[in-house]
C-alpha cells in the first residue's frame, strides 16, 4: 500500500505564519507531520495516526491530511476511523482518488459491499490503471452474488495485471458460481425439457457414471427443441464403455438429424483409429481442421480420451511417415502432435466481425464452419436477433470462443428471458471460461492452498474421495485451520463413508464458522449417518438457513429425527415439506408408516402406493442399466 501514501511536505511551504501564537502553532503542527512521517516510514502506523489525528485538530480544513490518517488508520485495521477520516477528505476534495479506493477497501472489510461498490466504481473511473480497484470491486459484487458482473470487474483487472493470481482465482469462481445459478434456473423452469436432461447427464458423464448418463441421453424426449450434437455426445459416451456398434449408430442418427455437427466426424474418425484405419481418420481429421480450426483444437481432446496408448503410437507413426507420401499443414501436423503427446491447445480469442447475414450463417453451421457463421451472426449482438443471437452462441462455442458464446448467452436472456437454449449455452461456455481462470490461477500458485483446496473440490465433485482428503490435508498444512478446507475435508470423508471422521473434522470448521447453514447439514448428515439421532436436531434447525434447493434435504432429515424422538406429527409435517427430495420412495414410505401409526389410513394408502411406483421405476432403472452393461448395445437399442 505504500504507492498510495501521500506525503504533505509540499503542503507545509506555503501555510501563512503571520504571528508569534500562529508562529507558534504551525511549528506544533510541522513536527506533528513529521513525526507522523518518521513512523510511517518504519512502519508504525499506530504512532503515525496518533501523531496525524493531532495535526488535524489543528488544521480541520487539509482533505490530503484527513487522507493520510485514514491510511494510517487502514494499516492500523481502525476500518471504522479510516472510513471517517476518508469521508471528511472527500467532502473537502472530492477529486481525490486515495479516499475513494480505500473506502472501498475498508467497506469491503467491513463487510459494507453495497457502501464500498460506489466509491470503487468512482475510483475506476478516476484512474483506469490501477488493478486493486476492478479486483476489489470483482470481491463486492461476488459477495452481492452478482456474479455476471464481478467476472466482468476480474477480467479488467486481468487485463491491467495478467499475472495477479487472485483475480483469476476470483474469475473462475465467478464464472462457476454463474453455472450453478443458470443450473438451477433451468431445474426450476422446466426440469424435464432437453437442455436440462442433457446438462444433468454431462454432470454424470464427469463423474465417470456413464451409464447413468447413458441413461439420461435416452430419455431426452425427442420431440423437444434440442442443443445441436445431442447423439453425437451420446456416441462419445457408448465409446467410454466400449461399445462401438453403438456409438457408430449414435453418430449416423446424429448425421441424417444435424448435419452440421462436426461432434459427429470427430466420433466417425475416433471410430476409424479404433479398428488401424489410420488413413480414413487422418482424412476426416484434416477435413475437420480445414473447416475449423477453432472446433477442433477445442474438441480434439475426445478424440484421444480413452484411445490405448498402442493406437496411440501407432497413429504417431504413421503421421511420422505421411511427409514422404503427403504434405499436409505444418501446423496442423503440429497440433496432431502435441495433441497425441497429452498437450492442450490454448484458449480460442474473440472473433472479428463480418458480414452479418444470418442466411449465409446458418449455411455456414451447416457446412461446420463455425468460426465464420459466429463472425457472420456477431452482429446479432447489436441487433438483438434471437435467431441470430442463439446461432452466434452455438457458433461460437462450437468454435472455441467461449467469451463470445458467453457473451450472446447473456445478450440471448435479455431478448429472450424464457428462453431455456440461452442458459443452456451460458452453463457451457462459463464453465469453460471458469476452467480456463482456474488453470491459468494455478499455474501462478502452483503449491498454493487454494491451489490444493480447488483440486479438493474437483476430486469431491468426481467421487474421488481419498484424492481429495490427500488435497485438502496439502491445504491444511499449508493453511492449519482454514475453514474452507476443514469443510471440503468433513464432506470428502463423509462421502467415503467415514463418518467419524467427517464428524470430528466438520465440529472442527464449526468452532471456526457455528452459523454456516451448509456446514451444520454436514454435521447433521454425518450423525444421522452414524445413528446419533438427537444431536442432529440442533445443526439442522441452523440448516433451515441453507440455500432454497437445500431445503426439502434439511426438512427431510427433520423428519427423520423427529420420527425417531417419537414426535410423529412434527415428523409428519417435516417429511411433507421434504418430500421432494425423495428419489428413491423411501421418504413416502416412512410416511404411510406414520401415517398408519396416528390412524390416517386414506393418507397412508396413497404414500405406500407411491412408493410402490418409485421403486418399480428404480427396479426397470436398474435392470436396464444391468442388461446394457453385460455387452455393448446393438443400433435398435436407442431411440
Amino acid at each position: 500500500m505504500s504507492s498510495y501514501f501521500a506525503l504533505l511536505l509540499p503542503l507545509l511551504l506555503v501555510i501563512p505564519t503571520p504571528g508569534r501564537g500562529q508562529q507558534s502553532q504551525d511549528e506544533l503542527f510541522t513536527s506533528l507531520v513529521s513525526a507522523a512521517q518518521r513512523a510511517q516510514r518504519v512502519n508504525d502506523y499506530d504512532a503515525a495516526a496518533n501523531s496525524y489525528k493531532q495535526a488535524v485538530r489543528l488544521r480541520q480544513n487539509i482533505p490530503e491530511l484527513w487522507a493520510d490518517l485514514g491510511l494510517m488508520q487502514h494499516e492500523s485495521h481502525d476500518f471504522a476511523g479510516s472510513v471517517s477520516s476518508f469521508q471528511q477528505a472527500l467532502r473537502l476534495k472530492p477529486s481525490l482518488y486515495v479516499p475513494h479506493l480505500f473506502l472501498g477497501l475498508d467497506c469491503m472489510r467491513m463487510g459494507n459491499a453495497n457502501e464500498a461498490i460506489p466509491y470503487l466504481l468512482k475510483a475506476e473511473t478516476m484512474n483506469h490503471t490501477d488493478p486493486l480497484v476492478p479486483l476489489t470491486l470483482g470481491r463486492a459484487y461476488s459477495s452481492q452474488r452478482k456474479f455476471k458482473a464481478a467476472a466482468l470487474a476480474y477480467e479488467r483487472a486481468i487485463a491491467l495485471d495478467s499475472g495477479k493470481s487472485s483475480a483469476w482465482f476470483g474469475l473462475g469462481i465467478a464464472r462457476l458460481n454463474e453455472v450453478e445459478e443458470d443450473a438451477r434456473r433451468i431445474t426450476e423452469e422446466d426440469q424435464n425439457s432437453s437442455y436440462a436432461k442433457i446438462l444433468y447427464a454431462e454432470s454424470l458423464a464427469k463423474q465417470a457414471r456413464y451409464t447413468e448418463a447413458i441413461d439420461m441421453y435416452r430419455t431426452v424426449p425427442a420431440a423437444q427443441p434440442q442443443p445441436p450434437c445431442t447423439h453425437a455426445q451420446l456416441g462419445f459416451l457408448l465409446l467410454k464403455q466400449r461399445d462401438a456398434a453403438g456409438a457408430a449408430a449414435a453418430f449416423q442418427v446424429e448425421r441424417q438429424t444435424d448435419p452440421g455437427c462436426s461432434l459427429t466426424v470427430l466420433g466417425q474418425a475416433r471410430l476409424q483409429l479404433d479398428v488401424g484405419s489410420d488413413d480414413d481418420a487422418l482424412a476426416l481429421l484434416e477435413d475437420l481442421w480445414n473447416r475449423d480450426r477453432g472446433f477442433f483444437t477445442s474438441n480434439a481432446s475426445a478424440l484421444v480420451d480413452g484411445l490405448g496408448q498402442a493406437r496411440i503410437s501407432a497413429f504417431q507413426q504413421f503421421l511420422g511417415q505421411q511427409g514422404k507420401v503427403k504434405a499436409l499443414s505444418p501446423d496442423f501436423s503440429a497440433f496432431l502432435a502435441n495433441l497425441l503427446n497429452g498437450q492442450s491447445p490454448p484458449p480460442q480469442t474473440s472473433l472479428p466481425l463480418s458480414d452479418p447475414i444470418l442466411r449465409t450463417a446458418k449455411e455456414d453451421y451447416s457446412s461446420g464452419r463455425y468460426a465464420q457463421c459466429a463472425s457472420r451472426s456477431n452482429n446479432s449482438l447489436r441487433t438483438k436477433n434471437v435467431v441470430g443471437l442463439q446461432l452466434l452462441a452455438t457458433c461460437a462455442y462450437f468454435t472455441g470462443d467461449y467469451k463470445l458464446a458467453s457473451n450472446a448467452s447473456e445478450a440471448l436472456a435479455a431478448a429472450a428471458p424464457h428462453s431455456l437454449a440461452a442458459v443452456y449455452w451460458s452453463i457451457k461456455a462459463n464453465e469453460h471460461l471458469a476452467f480456463i481462470a482456474l488453470d491459468r490461477f494455478q499455474q501462478l500458485e502452483p503449491d498454493s492452498s487454494r491451489t490444493h483446496l480447488l483440486l479438493g473440490d474437483i476430486y469431491r465433485q468426481r467421487m474421488r474421495f481419498e484424492d481429495a482428503q490427500a488435497e485438502y490435508q496439502r491445504a491444511l498444512a499449508i493453511s492449519p485451520g482454514d475453514p474452507a478446507a476443514l469443510i471440503g475435508l468433513a464432506s470428502a470423508y463423509f462421502g467415503d463413508g467415514n463418518n467419524g471422521e467427517a464428524i470430528e473434522t466438520a465440529q472442527l470448521a464449526l468452532n471456526l464458522t457455528p452459523d454456516d447453514p451448509e456446514l451444520n447439514l454436514l454435521m447433521a448428515e454425518a450423525l444421522i449417518a452414524n445413528q446419533e439421532m438427537a444431536p442432529a436436531e440442533q445443526y439442522l434447525q441452523k440448516a433451515l438457513n441453507a440455500k432454497p434447493q437445500m431445503l426439502p434435504h434439511v426438512h427431510a432429515l427433520l423428519g427423520e429425527v423427529y420420527a425417531d424422538a417419537g414426535k410423529t406429527q412434527q415428523a409428519i409435517d417435516q417429511l411433507v415439506l421434504g418430500i421432494k427430495s425423495d428419489e428413491d420412495g423411501s421418504l413416502h414410505y416412512q410416511l404411510a408408516r406414520l401415517y398408519r401409526k396416528i390412524g390416517d389410513s386414506k393418507d397412508a394408502d396413497a404414500a405406500m402406493e407411491q412408493t410402490k411406483v418409485m421403486k418399480q421405476l428404480r427396479r426397470q432403472q436398474r435392470a436396464v442399466a444391468a442388461v446394457r452393461d453385460s455387452g455393448p448395445s446393438t443400433p435398435d437399442s436407442w431411440p
